[in-house]
């Protein structure tokens, strides 16, 4: 990331953007996918630094998380602060919401600070694509989306780019939400939508399956063994909440974005009862470990959410707003 700040505005104001000025950045999904897996490939080779998450916890299931990154090849360095509130919902207010900073990574001093909820929710999507791409056959055209929140709209969006879609299945514990889902994403993406009011009718009839509900610390375990057919696909958006041990045994390849951090999540009581990793996402994207190899091999992918992401994608939307004259300047 180069700053283009120039002597007279570094050091002295940052470019604020709002909400509505990230997401008016116009930033395409396809462009998301593209630079994530190309972070990948730098994370693979060991040119990045990014410690685990750490965070405080003010409420059961939530979570305020400190994301900091550093992704040499790009001059981007920062940090997201993001919380996840699953009671959010009964306020009106989102499940995700936060700030991202960009610091000038010769300097560090701060350039830019934006919301990060779109963000978030946009690199999400693109990482299950990128899992995909590896672990899901390429003819995939059915998805099961359990949860019909902002997760399940961006990774649905995201799989679209990469695959020939053509019908989803939505589930979500409040029904209203899985109908009024399928109506957005027909008309949004121009594939059937089907709101379903079991679960398992998401899961059994698709050869992707995305859970993107609350993270929860104790699984609901409402996917049981033998729902996920053969030669499917999961997307575990929400960790292993969504997800019975045994049906998780079922997989042939448990994949994540970051060992580390998923041990680290471990030692803090995530991830109980999971099967063995059989690679990060580094290491598909590189070839250093295989992905798909058999057609009716079940896959898994566990995507955490990692800082790189957020600071793989957050400048160039910097630079987009820059382009448009998008955003607030503010003094420092």
């Amino acid at each position: 990331m180069n700053s283009r700040l120039g002597p007279a505005r570094l050091g002295k104001e940052l470019l604020y953007l709002s909400h509505s000025d990230v997401v008016s950045a116009g930033l395409g999904m396809a462009e998301i996918i593209a630079a994530l897996e190309g972070m990948f490939r730098e994370k693979a080779e060991g040119r990045v630094e990014m410690p685990p998450k750490i965070g405080i916890h003010t409420m059961p299931d939530a979570l305020i998380h400190a994301m900091p990154a550093s992704i040499p090849v790009l001059k981007a360095a920062g940090m997201k602060w993001v919380g996840g509130y699953p009671d959010n919902s009964k306020r009106g207010l989102p499940y995700v919401t936060g700030l991202l900073i960009l610091n000038d990574p010769e300097t560090g001093i701060p350039v830019a600070l934006m919301d990060c909820t779109w963000i978030t929710a946009q690199r999400t999507g693109a990482a299950t694509a990128v899992s995909a791409k590896y672990l899901a056959r390429s003819e995939s055209s059915t998805v099961g989306i359990l949860g019909c929140g902002v997760q399940g709209r961006s990774n649905l969006e995201a799989l679209k780019v990469l695959f020939p879609l053509k019908k989803a299945y939505a589930y979500d514990k409040h029904a209203d939400r899985a109908i009024r889902y399928a109506e957005e994403m027909s008309r949004q993406l121009g594939i059937e939508v089907v709101p379903v009011s079991d679960p398992r009718q998401a899961v059994i009839a698709s050869d992707m399956v995305v859970t993107a509900g609350p993270i929860l610390r104790t699984p609901h375990a409402t996917i049981q063994r033998g729902w996920l057919r053969e030669g499917a696909f999961a997307s575990l958006v929400d960790f292993d909440s969504y997800w019975h041990p045994y049906a998780l045994r079922e997989g042939d390849k448990f994949c994540t974005d970051d060992v580390p951090q998923l041990q680290h999540y471990r030692d803090l009581g995530y991830f109980q009862n999971i099967p063995a990793i059989h690679a990060d996402l580094g290491e598909l994207v590189t070839g250093r470990k295989a992905g798909r190899e058999q057609p009716a091999e079940r896959t898994i992918a566990c995507n955490l959410g990692l800082a790189l992401d957020d600071i793989a994608v957050a400048p160039l939307i910097y630079e987009r707003a820059l382009e448009k004259g998008i955003g607030t300047w503010l003094p420092l």
